[in-house]
């Protein structure tokens, strides 16, 4: 066989390849999933697994957001529902709730928690410079739990800071 022929038939990067999937990619990843009708994202090298929904085993006197704790292969992790932590709609748990079960590593320490969405959608494949900053006016979201925002197609998802999302907030027993 020419070594110059075989050449010709690997793919090159950001070429599609194996029936239409896109393997080799110069952007992030990222794990889109839904709360209420929007989207969301997030890195999806943080993503240790995808749950679905189970009751997690309550904890006294957490704030409303915090469901309770799971067990995850002997791993305490807490459960946080994203709708109610971000206020967005009404909560609902059916057959498409699951738990996205993210871990964050820092330099000092690693921190997995669960988040509570609607429903897992999709990998997102986005290029740096598809990136757009979330504008200042304001939103649903606070801030600082936003990296950016990404058109795809006729809609926007919302990718969602990690490192933010896994700092815990004081809580004041009331």
């Amino acid at each position: 066989m020419d070594i110059q022929a075989l050449a010709q038939e690997i793919p090159v990067e950001g070429e599609y390849s194996l029936e239409g999937i896109d393997f080799i990619t110069n952007g992030e990843q990222y794990l889109t999933f839904v709360l209420d009708t929007e989207h969301y994202a997030v890195d999806i090298l943080c993503v240790e697994e995808i749950r679905s929904w189970e009751k997690p085993t309550k904890i006294p006197n957490a704030p409303t957001h915090v469901k309770g704790v799971i067990n995850m292969r002997g791993v305490i992790v807490p459960v946080i529902d994203l709708r109610i932590k971000f206020g967005i709609g009404e909560v609902a748990y059916c057959k498409t709730t699951v738990v996205i079960v993210l871990t964050y590593e820092s330099d000092a320490q690693s921190r997995t928690i669960g988040f509570v969405v609607d429903a897992v959608s999709d990998v997102l494949n986005a290029e740096e410079s598809e990136i757009k900053a979330a504008p200042a006016f304001g939103g649903i979201i606070p801030h600082h739990y936003v990296n950016g925002l990404v058109n795809v197609g006729e809609g926007v998802v919302t990718l969602l800071d990690v490192e933010a999302l896994q700092q815990i907030e004081p809580h004041e027993v009331g």
